[in-house]
């Protein structure tokens, strides 16, 4: 079982350390989260010893102290004095509220674990599926397939539902993402057909999502798309940085089946120029929509859904008095990106692709939507046509394949045709491209953070569009 971390953990820590570690000061061996305890108790007990002196006769209208047989009228004036000659009795009052403090937390800490623990063991054992008569190997050798998928309900344990998730994907040998939160559950799993078959039916039938078959959207693959298995609690499902008791997906635009979406998008085609009160809108980020869009939508030029809000709110005017017709990949972005919209009430109408790209190519492979579709794991893209929209990064030929930047620590994706990556051209931009040809390998444990290369620094975080 995995150690839980908490303050009063780190505290027993630092303990064991601090007796192996002559000459340093105790407050620079905490953590910065006990730090902030330790200040914390600091603080009220300087407050509280200054409180300890103050002259109790003194009138309402003024304040005084009397201590070491001096008396002060200000606080500045007792508050030097006590930092100066009484910080051995400060610090004694200090050590004794940290301690009751991290008592405290400890204490809250095993009550919640212990709960939080038997709820998981008294649930989990009734969701993992009998899989007495499936083989190792139907598990782990064989076609296979991905899933995507997610629900919004109400999950009053998520912690309980994230274990039971971890714990039903290793029995069955799938790798994948899976986020769980208070307002529901998003994945993306890849195993072989019988290993995701058995996940379906247990997501089936488990009491708190009541999903149907049609909410799991299926394209070939296996476990080989995913590195690993990453499950977690999250306070939202999909990270739009909007607090879902804020903006909740309830408030989400009318849902379109693939085949009403094709007609309004049909409609809006059929109309050409002379529309100019209907929106097309790709909810998605700019590399998505770079491979495969809907014919005359309008894509964001953002790098991070997390941005969308900011996008609305400022090109507000662009939407004014709009009927908009929304999607993303398998639509839940769609669901907390549309209900943002309605909150700003300046759309006539707000409309959302049900089930996403992902069920739109299922109905029409041929439709509107042209291009590469940006999955996000190791295969980036799937299709079901054979348009090429983008072009390669360099030479500027149909290109619609993504690769990593070859630089080391870049995590940016670019679009490089087999022809200039034989002549070196592997990387996301020119002052990548220079690192790489000067770069040598070092080890490291750690990864920096995704958004290092300078060619984000160019793009605008927040594009005016006008339309």
């Amino acid at each position: 079982m995995a150690t839980v971390e908490t303050p009063c953990s780190e505290f027993m820590n630092w303990e064991v350390e601090s007796s192996t570690r002559n000459g340093l000061k105790q407050e620079k061996q905490l953590s910065a989260s006990l730090r902030r305890c330790y200040n914390l108790c600091r603080r009220k007990s300087f407050a509280a010893f200054v409180a300890s002196v103050k002259d109790g006769s003194a009138d309402k209208g003024s304040a005084s102290w009397c201590c070491c047989d001096q008396t002060f009228s200000e606080h500045s004036a007792i508050h030097k004095h006590v930092a100066k000659s009484h910080n051995d009795e400060v610090q004694q009052l200090t050590q004794v509220a940290y301690e009751h403090l991290i008592k405290q937390l400890e204490e809250e800490a095993e009550t919640h674990l212990a709960n939080r623990l038997q709820a998981e063991v008294a649930d989990i054992s009734e969701w993992i599926p009998d899989i007495s008569q499936v083989t190792e190997e139907q598990l782990r050798i064989g076609p296979g397939k991905v899933l995507l998928y997610y629900h919004y309900c109400q999950v009053d344990d998520p912690h309980a539902v994230c274990a039971w998730q971890k714990a039903l994907c290793e029995q069955l040998h799938l790798t994948g993402k899976i986020r769980v939160a208070a307002e529901g559950i998003n994945g993306t799993v890849g195993g072989t057909n019988v290993a995701t078959d058995i996940y379906i039916r247990a997501m089936l039938s488990h009491p708190v999502f009541k999903m149907d078959p049609e909410d799991f959207k299926t394209s070939d693959g296996g476990a080989e798309c995913f590195t690993d298995l990453k499950v977690g609690v999250y306070k939202e499902i999909v990270p739009m940085g909007v607090d879902p008791d804020v903006v909740s997906y309830k408030l989400a635009g009318v849902h379109l089946e693939p085949e009403e979406f094709h007609k309004e998008v049909e409609a809006l085609l059929a109309e050409g120029d002379s529309t100019k009160d209907t929106i097309l809108l790709d909810c998605r980020n700019f590399y998505e929509s770079k491979i495969g869009q809907f014919t005359q939508c309008l894509a964001p030029n953002i790098r991070k859904f997390s941005y969308f809000p900011d996008y609305v709110d400022q090109n507000l005017d662009l939407f004014r008095d709009k009927k908009v017709l929304m999607y993303c990949t398998g639509g839940i972005r769609c669901e907390r990106g549309s209900a943002y919209l309605r909150s700003k009430d300046v759309c006539k109408e707000v409309y959302q692709l049900k089930g996403g790209i992902h069920k739109y190519l299922e109905c029409f492979p041929d439709g509107f939507y042209r291009g590469k579709l940006f999955v996000f794991d190791e295969r980036y893209t799937i299709s079901s046509n054979d348009d090429v929209i983008s072009d390669c990064r360099y030479c500027g030929l149909p290109w619609d394949q993504y690769e990593l930047c070859s630089t080391q620590f870049c995590y940016q994706l670019v679009l490089s045709c087999p022809s200039c990556r034989k002549k070196g051209f592997t990387a996301c931009c020119p002052s990548c491209q220079a690192k790489g040809n000067t770069q040598h390998k070092r080890a490291s444990d750690t990864q920096p953070p995704k958004e290092e290369c300078e060619c984000t620094d160019t793009r605008a975080r927040i594009p005016q569009d006008v339309k």
